[in-house]
């Protein structure tokens, strides 16, 4: 599907990765409509990339109902807000625990759901989900993460699948580690050594990529990466027992507290 000209709805529009979005939707001649919480950081986004700005809480789901209904123009959505859920499911509260899934999951479901139905009508559309390589190999400290991606992951290749000849297409682009947002650039942790990451304008790109060529799946990481998912796919086992020693590194506990207030 061609963006230029387009009307774009992007959620978790003021986070690094959203930011990276936004300019490149932008910089394809979409027409912006940018969703979060953070208001005057949305406005100020909203006002560098010409973009309308309308800020909702996806945890909330009257917030997505309204969203939804203020933005029935729009032709593609792009799913991208996230909360990062990392550490000990036993350290959550269920009330945390249905945050990160409300807006790590049902978020996009939902908005799929109010927004599908007219691009059906029109014949024309794309709904594309920014997911993560969690979404398709688990990792240690990540139990709830990794269950909203594997969710979002099938929900995605099973919407594309009912949809196929309504001429609304569905994609998800699935990101490994990412430099400079996310995690690491949040929580000042260092990327684990000898580990490859990409930029948000990779992302970005990929995501772009995804909507112009009606791309089911773009797996967003290095080689090496997308090789040790597909055997953990394969031999899960296997793949546990290398990850045995993730909580000795002190990375990952340094993500999991600067996380905790997040959650």
């Amino acid at each position: 599907m061609d963006l230029a000209g387009a009307t774009v709805l992007l959620t978790g529009a003021t986070g690094g990765i959203g930011r990276a979005l936004a300019y490149r939707l932008a910089r394809a001649n979409a027409t912006l409509v940018v969703t979060g919480r953070q208001t005057e950081q949305l406005e100020a986004l909203a006002a560098e990339f010409g973009a309308r700005p309308l800020a909702a809480d996806l945890s909330r789901p009257g917030d997505i109902a309204r969203l939804a209904d203020r933005c029935q123009d729009v032709d593609v959505l792009v799913a991208n807000a996230a909360l990062p859920a990392s550490g000990d499911l036993l350290d959550y509260t269920p009330e945390q625990i249905e945050r990160a899934l409300a807006v790590n999951l049902t978020a996009p479901v939902l908005l799929s759901r109010l927004l599908a139905p007219r691009m059906v009508e029109r014949g024309r559309g794309h709904l594309a989900f920014v997911g993560s390589m969690s979404g398709k190999a688990a990792t240690p400290y990540s139990s709830l993460y990794t269950a909203s991606k594997f969710g979002l992951r099938g929900f995605a290749h099973s919407l594309r699948l009912d949809l196929r000849d309504t001429g609304v297409g569905v994609s998800i682009v699935q990101p490994g580690f990412v430099r400079d947002a996310g995690m690491f650039a949040a929580t000042g942790a260092e990327v684990p050594s000898g580990v490859r990451s990409v930029s948000p304008a990779e992302v970005a790109d990929a995501v772009v990529r995804a909507v112009h060529g009606n791309r089911g799946e773009v797996n967003v990481a290095p080689l090496e990466l997308r090789l040790r998912c597909a055997l953990a796919v394969q031999f899960p086992d296997l793949a546990a027992r290398s990850h045995r020693r993730a909580g000795d590194n002190p990375a990952v506990q340094q993500v999991i507290e600067a996380q905790r207030a997040l959650r």
